[in-house]
């Protein structure tokens, strides 16, 4: 047993030093200390032969550990076809395959043939009007087959195309049109009118299609070669700006050359288009298929943003080859895991990219699959180097791995780790990527500068043309040749598979005239999920708010560069050398948003369930009901939980689009309330479902609903289940129940559902606490186990003096104070205001005021107030004729501190004793926060006894 981990022992003998190492072998294997003892030596060697030498240029690898790293691992050099182009290996195919289907999109088709004519048509139209060689061409158009003849006109006319995506904000697109200088734009009519200003001609492939297809359908003879450039992809820049990489035809076509080997496309694929062909992944999808004779189905964007869609579509058009970011792949699992259709994929390849690959991720699909049909493969990739650059096939046992292994380079590229003196580090070692080879781009359209500080001389190769991509990753090579992603060395992030500058937000944010100073970071929820934090120091004297800012970001920045959460803060935090203390902002709690003008509450039972979803989900808190789902940070991978989070706790299908639609609190309880009336009732209402915690059972007050308990679930936390316990007679059919010994027995059997046996944990607020007695009572009658019994400011009915007079006046003012007092909302309207009309007349009123208040939601109308005045009336007479029996049981009574009467009149009846907490506020406040936070402490203890 070693002292310490790690222990270098020298001692001089006769026949010189000896030296010896120690080591724990937990942490360290014999190969990894045999090149430790090499590199030790290697560095002796150097001082002896340099003694001058800095320490940081001292040699550290071993002649054989050199040659493996630079020359072993990255002998890859391939053949390719150098002198050919893009569009002409399609024309290839077409002679190959004329009537085999090409392309598809809802419906429509063409085979290679028809596609092949129908671009030559655009090339001969765009030649006409100038394209040429290196002449870029904008194009901004839906996803559709005109979108495929598109990029093949430009392509064939010699051009090459700046891809632009219809959904980024105007700004942006004005932007990349001004800074890519071009001079023509392919676009649709209906997206003319969306279009910033700008001076390109616009051909419109739809509009304009018969002068267009006046030109002929024969191929083009042009001097276009391989060393032009095909394509421009702008990615997310430091800047504020965005930066076009540019791509020349060569970087494409070697990039399948080099790994057919490996995936053997052929006629028989079906591959999906699912992404934007502003995304470089589009490349391999669109150009994967069309080389080799296979079947490529456009994906309508609103299916890409539903993976039940997807999933689908997948089985439907027999999909063969996918192509997924890791957390569009996640979603499709859960789909998988989920779903009762006999639908079948068919799928031979899943490919990965565009973001870290997390393994353990994968364990549900090969428990299902395994790992050899399909296969999945994991590619790490950069937009500069030409959407891929390593390769590593995926199987069972990586699993057993916590790294993120991204394989080795595919053939014709050269990947080198390598320290800040550009010296490769040794095997084990983290240092930063650098890429070489034929798939290295042509680089950044007017940026030198960039240019020449992300794309440098190859110092290990003599050609002087030879260059390297800094990448900025980190990463290191394990023995056995494969390369361990280590994460980023600068600013830059992926999120769902978009790379992200995060200072072109900051400096976009600080463009802000109310914004000081800013700070954006990436930080993971509690699904281990990325999304992007800004920190904010305001001006003096200046309002700010989330909405002005994201409302900011909107007209400037693509949604999935919108941070989902802003944090205010006086200043940065500083660690004690004057930088940014990063790590003291990550544990900042940025789940905490402040009310805005217009934050209106919950104001029914669905409300309140969608709202503690929504509040789980995004890591915000409190949620209005008016709030936008992705204006709180959602996106279409959340969209997706949400629904199922849904369909779990009403057991309810919603439309995902219906989220696009109107994506609000207010509009889905609306759906839910629609589909759910004509199912049988239950009071039972599932605040929070989840919890190792045995579930607690709060009973609603005098109102009948429970919306008053969502703070108190709140912060009972994720682990505690709690349910709330509605009066009959709210929704529905039902008829209100007029007795507190129907209403326990009706409870008990509803609670009975969820927890068939005790011990229970029971409670209730106001009148909530004696319909808690009375549950408790027989409960305790049945022989069950009732572990507690929680009074909340609960008056004993012995203790309450019933007034002289019960009429409907009286009962409509309290009914109108209650509901006003619940939410926090003075709705205080007198008897004597009430006594002009009848009972009709008397809701009516209440309901004109109560919504301009947003007290109640504006589909609410004079039926539903009659259910709540029914239901009012007959718990508070319920009350009245109630009398509690004693009970023995153990009893927790929260008392308000502002009032009087500690034990509420339940002394002489809790024969086993009456445990009794202050809270602070009074009989209402005490269920808001602050005071409430003190009752869920107080609470929680006892629940966890």
């Amino acid at each position: 047993i070693v002292k310490f981990d790690l222990t270098l022992l020298m001692e001089k003998t006769e026949s010189g030093i000896e030296a010896r190492l120690e080591y724990n072998s937990d942490l360290f294997d014999q190969q990894t200390i045999i090149r430790m003892v090499g590199h030790f030596q290697t560095l002796l060697a150097g001082i002896v032969a340099n003694p001058q030498a800095q320490v940081s240029r001292l040699p550290l690898l071993t002649a054989a550990e050199r040659q493996q790293l630079l020359v072993e691992w990255n002998n890859t050099d391939s053949d390719y076809p150098q002198d050919k182009c893009v569009h002409q290996l399609f024309e290839r195919q077409v002679e190959k395959t004329p009537d085999q289907v090409a392309v598809v999109f809802n419906g429509e088709q063409l085979t290679y043939k028809e596609l092949n004519q129908r671009a030559n048509q655009l090339a001969h139209h765009l030649l006409s009007l100038g394209v040429e060689p290196e002449v870029l061409v904008g194009i901004c158009v839906e996803r559709s087959i005109e979108m495929v003849v598109g990029l093949l006109g430009i392509l064939k006319a010699g051009g090459a195309y700046v891809a632009l995506d219809s959904n980024y904000p105007a700004e942006r697109l004005s932007y990349i049109l001004a800074d890519s200088g071009v001079e023509m734009l392919l676009t649709q009519q209906q997206l003319l009118s969306s279009l910033p200003s700008h001076t390109a001609r616009v051909v419109c492939l739809d509009s304009d299609w018969r002068t267009i297809e006046q030109h002929t359908q024969d191929n083009l003879e042009l001097g276009v070669g391989s060393d032009n450039l095909a394509y421009a992809i702008y990615t997310s820049g430091s800047t504020g700006q965005p930066k076009g990489v540019l791509v020349e035809h060569k970087n494409v076509v070697r990039l399948f050359a080099a790994t057919q080997s490996w995936y053997h496309f052929n006629a028989n694929d079906v591959w999906t288009n699912f992404h934007s062909i502003a995304f470089d992944f589009s490349v391999w999808e669109i150009w994967g298929a069309l080389f080799y004779g296979g079947r490529l189905v456009i994906v309508p964007y609103w299916i890409s943003r539903d993976p039940q869609s997807f999933y689908d579509l997948l089985c439907s058009e027999n999909v063969t080859v996918l192509n997924q970011t890791p957390s569009a792949f996640r979603q499709l699992i859960q789909v998988e895991q989920s779903n009762n259709t006999q639908a079948q994929l068919n799928l031979r390849l899943v490919i990965f990219g565009g973001e870290a690959l997390d393994l353990q991720s994968l364990k549900p699909w090969f428990e299902q699959y395994g790992d050899k049909s399909p296969q999945l493969v994991n590619m790490y990739g950069i937009t500069e180097t030409t959407v891929h650059v390593t390769y590593r096939p995926l199987t069972i046992n990586d699993l057993n791995s916590n790294g993120s292994a991204i394989g080795c380079p595919i053939p014709d590229l050269q990947m080198y780790i390598l320290d800040e003196n550009l010296q490769p580090v040794p095997i084990g070692v983290t240092g930063q990527m650098y890429v070489g080879g034929a798939g290295v781009t042509r680089g950044y359209l007017n940026r030198e500068q960039l240019n020449n500080e992300r794309f440098i001389p190859n110092p290990f190769n003599r050609k002087q043309e030879s260059r390297l991509y800094k990448t900025g990753d980190l990463a290191r090579y394990l023995p056995n040749g494969d390369i361990e992603y280590k994460g980023r060395i600068d600013n830059q992030v992926k999120i769902r598979g978009f790379r992200i500058e995060l200072g072109e937000i900051e400096a976009i944010l600080g463009q802000h005239p109310a914004v000081g100073e800013t700070l954006v970071v990436a930080r993971k929820d509690q699904a281990d999920q990325k999304h992007l934090v800004a920190y904010i120091v305001s001006e003096q004297e200046q309002e700010l708010t989330s909405s002005q800012l994201r409302q900011f970001l909107k007209q400037k920045l693509p949604d999935y560069m919108i941070p989902s959460a802003f944090a205010f803060l006086k200043k940065l935090p500083l660690t004690p050398n004057g930088k940014i203390d990063r790590h003291a902002l990550l544990e900042l709690d940025t789940s905490n948003r402040p009310q805005e003008a217009g934050f209106v509450s919950h104001r029914n039972s669905f409300e309140l369930q969608l709202s503690q979803i929504w509040c789980n989900l995004l890591n915000v808190h409190p949620v209005g009901v008016k709030d936008n789902f992705f204006d709180l940070g959602g996106h279409s991978l959340l969209a997706v939980r949400l629904m199922a989070r849904i369909k779990q706790q009403f057991g309810t299908d919603l439309p995902l689009a219906s989220l696009f639609t109107e994506p609000t609190i207010e509009n889905q309880a609306s759906l839910l309330v629609n589909a759910t009336e004509s199912q049988s009732y239950s009071p039972l209402v599932a605040i929070n479902k989840v919890g190792n915690l045995p579930p607690f059972f709060c009973v609603h007050p005098v109102g009948g609903n429970v919306l008053c308990y969502a703070e108190l679930a709140g912060y009972l936390g994720d682990n505690q289940p709690f349910y709330g316990l509605q009066s009959p007679g709210l929704f529905g059919e039902s008829e209100p129940l007029t007795g507190i010994e129907d209403m326990a027995s009706c409870y008990i059997e509803a609670l009975q559902t969820i927890q068939p046996v005790g011990p229970y944990y029971l409670g209730g607020w106001s009148l909530g606490g004696i319909i808690a007695w009375e549950m408790a009572q027989q409960l305790s009658a049945a022989g069950e186990d009732v572990a507690l019994l929680a009074l909340i400011d609960s008056y004993s009915p012995v203790a309450i003096d019933r007034p002289e007079q019960v009429d409907e006046q009286m009962l409509a003012s309290s009914l109108a104070k209650d509901l006003g007092s619940v939410f926090g909302t003075e709705l205080s309207i007198a008897v004597e205001e009430l006594k002009q009309g009848g009972l009709e007349e008397q809701l009516q009123h209440i309901l004109r005021e109560a919504k301009g208040l947003n007290i109640l939601p504006p589909e609410i109308g004079i039926e539903q107030m009659r259910k709540l005045f029914g239901v009012f009336q007959a718990n508070l007479m319920a009350m009245y004729r109630y009398q509690p029996q004693p009970y023995s049981g153990r009893i927790a009574l929260f008392f308000a501190r502002e009032l009087e009467a500690e034990d509420r009149g339940w002394n002489e009846l809790a024969v086993g004793g009456l445990e009794t907490y202050r809270i602070p506020g009074d009989h209402y406040t005490m269920m808001r926060s602050p005071d409430v936070e003190i009752l869920a402490k107080q609470l929680e203890l006892l629940v966890r006894e």
